[in-house]
């Protein structure tokens, strides 16, 4: 490993191995579990509850060395790890993966259009793809880092620039997009359900909608997108390289090997060329199906009143549509490329896809128990709620505490990962507490995106770090989740500091965050 000369890279590297002290993942969350169900013990018999604002009852915490949390563990550990929400969108998204990867299908594919973009844009690029990717929900954590890394080395760039920048990207700016997605639609929900818990809030507050933020996403995307780009060109990649990280995977015994996987020029051959063809015209064929079968007024995949926000089956179907087009594409480019002879090398090409994950199907079975206890507990209620009632005793007013909670929001963050379940807890506190200070309840929704998603790329309570860990093991076995921190940390500051300056910036011009939004409850700020 090259010496590090920089304040920077020593710091990082002291991350790297203060993180990579930790136990193995599979300890880790094992120590995790029995650690939340002592504590969880100790508060159900010292009859300790939670009054989250809003609810009709508080939430009494639930102990797992009790009688009824050793019923509620032994019946449902099957259930614990099949229902771990992730194990939906990776496993059934990869099995599609697999097929387009041992094809050739997505080499080729990011061949081509690599060869004639320049390469100083590649970071930027995946930057983009990253921080607007959320409108594939929680499919592009499994989607876009492989991709990127194979857009890098068909470059003659690191790949694991694109790897962990793809990641980064993702997760860091997952609440924000330049186009709607289900998350704006499911945060408005849940600030319209608080709103009406202050009368003079509901009456003088504009409404929230899934478009309520839109000014704000679109800015912050783009402003997101250059700042994901200049890390992954400027801090990431040359670290890497200092670091002598591998350019190469490691092939497991008994893989196995396809030429055009080692293939890494972007000249397609005469073959490539016919197949890629014939998998874009497939898709396109595909996509018209798509459009037909949801756009009809009578479409199955429309909700109750006809649209498909905040929910209906059309979003519920992400996964699906994902799987389908990289099935498809994948299929239909082997077969006329050549690299496939027929439908029956399909299930091989999807047992090497689930043979590839073997590590996170492992540690799921312990990180599902784990979340599965935390949630209920009620331990998790517990510390959002006690987190806001710091910040709220501070006393503080203005713009101070507003960033005070997007601190307290990263923080909690790093223990709360769904934002729709913190949203709800936090929701519930600040809306009411803002609005009586004067901020309109999109604004404080606004300032809620920012800190719920920049921390969530260095926990390792993010379950999607598992799988990125995977993906890094192809490269680096020796890889620890101090690895992953200590390269993911270079985006955290960033992107927090950049999208805090957007909201600045808004608060400053008094502008509108979305179509009939505006910073300021009326006659006041």
């Amino acid at each position: 490993m090259a010496s590090s000369t920089s304040i920077g890279d020593r710091f990082l590297t002291r991350v790297e191995r203060a993180g990579n002290r930790l136990p193995q993942p599979f300890n880790l969350f094992l120590f995790l579990f029995l650690l939340t169900g002592v504590v969880s013990t100790g508060l159900a018999w010292g009859g300790v509850d939670v009054t989250v604002p809003g609810a009709d009852e508080p939430v009494v915490i639930r102990g797992l060395f009790t009688g009824e949390g050793l019923a509620w563990f032994t019946s449902n550990l099957g259930a614990n790890f099949i229902g771990f929400p992730p194990l939906v969108t990776v496993v059934t998204i990869l099995l599609a993966i697999g097929i387009a990867e041992k094809t050739g299908f997505l080499a080729a594919g990011i061949r081509r259009t690599m060869g004639s973009a320049p390469r100083w844009a590649l970071p930027y690029a995946v930057g983009f793809l990253g921080v607007c990717g959320s409108v594939m929900s929680d499919s592009i954590f499994v989607v876009v880092p492989p991709l990127a890394a194979l857009a890098f080395k068909a470059a003659g760039r690191h790949p694991m620039a694109g790897l962990l920048g793809g990641f980064a990207a993702a997760g860091a700016g997952y609440s924000t997009s330049i186009v709607p997605t289900s998350l704006d639609a499911l945060f408005a929900g849940i600030t319209n359900a608080v709103i009406p818990t202050v009368p003079a809030l509901e009456q003088a507050a504009d409404p929230v909608n899934p478009l309520s933020n839109y000014f704000f996403n679109a800015v912050s995307a783009v402003v997101l997108t250059l700042v994901a780009g200049f890390v992954i060109d400027r801090v990431l990649e040359p670290r890497l390289v200092r670091q002598g990280v591998p350019t190469e995977e490691h092939a497991e015994a008994g893989e196995v090997e396809h030429a055009h996987e080692h293939a890494t020029g972007t000249d397609l051959t005469a073959d490539e060329r016919r197949g890629l063809r014939a998998a874009v015209l497939a898709l396109g064929v595909l996509t018209v199906v798509v459009l037909v079968a949801v756009l009809v007024p009578a479409s199955p995949w429309r909700n109750a009143d006809g649209g498909f926000l905040p929910a209906s089956p059309l979003l519920d179907s992400i996964v699906f549509v994902v799987f389908a087009y990289f099935a498809v594409g994948g299929y239909v480019y082997g077969r006329v490329s050549g690299t496939i002879s027929g439908f029956g090398e399909v299930p091989r090409m999807m047992g090497e896809a689930l043979r590839d994950m073997t590590p996170f199907l492992v540690l799921a079975f312990v990180l599902g128990q784990f979340i599965a206890l935390f949630d209920w507990s009620g331990v998790g209620s517990g510390l959002a709620v006690a987190g806001a009632d710091a910040l709220e005793s501070v006393g503080l007013t203005g713009l101070v505490v507003i960033f005070g909670f997007m601190l307290l929001c990263s923080v909690l963050n790093l223990f709360i990962i769904s934002g729709s379940s913190m949203w709800t807890l936090m929701a519930a506190v600040f809306v009411p507490l803002f609005g009586i200070l004067g901020y309109e309840p999109a604004f404080v929704q606004a300032a809620f995106r920012i800190g719920d998603s920049a921390t969530q790329i260095i926990t390792p309570l993010n379950p999607y770090m598992i799988v990125l860990l995977t993906f890094v093991r192809r490269y680096e076995p020796q890889a620890g989740l101090g690895t992953l921190i200590a390269r993911m940390l270079p985006f955290v500051v960033p992107f927090w500091i950049a999208w805090a300056l957007v909201l600045l910036v808004f608060v400053q011009l008094d502008v509108p965050l979305g179509p009939g939004n505006g910073i300021y409850v009326e006659g006041a700020g």
